[in-house]
């Protein structure tokens, strides 16, 4: 059977906290799997194990230590099966960091664009301030120009633990 890596979770520019979560299915040599979560300067990395005959379901987590520990809020996620082969197969999944776009990061709650709205509008209702960068970042996958939004879309509002 040719080595599979099929991730679940997280999905392309998901918003993620510092207990990055991982799952999905896989075939892997020695039934384990490394994970590196990286955004070009800086690197941490774990493992998760995955059962060794055959296509398998598996769960794993990354710890990030600390909120400050990357410079830019774009991460990649990186699952590969390298434990026997230097070169093996590997996924790679870019990945939002919450603890990047808003101090004390601790999830998101879903915001559908009503008419009228503006960021603007929509921070000073959520945060009490007009700072709309927490918005635009955790949604910049869909949000191009924080000036352009849409009725009917669906936002992610970072919320804070403070």
């Amino acid at each position: 059977m040719p080595p599979t890596l099929d991730i679940q979770q997280p999905q392309p520019f998901d918003l993620v906290g510092s207990t990055i979560l991982i799952a999905g299915n896989a075939t892997a040599f020695e039934g384990t799997l490394s994970i590196r979560v990286s955004e070009g300067h800086d690197e941490y990395s774990s493992f998760t194990s995955v059962g060794s005959l055959g296509l398998r379901q598996f769960q794993g987590s990354i710890e990030i230590p600390n909120q400050n520990a990357f410079k830019l809020n774009r991460l990649f996620l990186t699952l590969a099966d390298d434990t026997g082969n230097e070169n093996g197969p590997s996924v790679v999944v870019p990945i939002l960091y919450g603890p990047k776009i808003l101090t004390g990061y601790g999830g998101w709650r879903p915001y559908t664009v009503q008419p009228g709205d503006t960021l603007t509008g929509i921070a000073q209702q959520e945060y009490g301030n007009n700072d709309f960068q927490p918005i635009f970042q955790a949604n910049q996958h869909i949000i191009t120009d924080p000036d352009v939004i849409f009725p009917g879309q669906e936002l992610r509002i970072p919320r804070n633990d403070i």
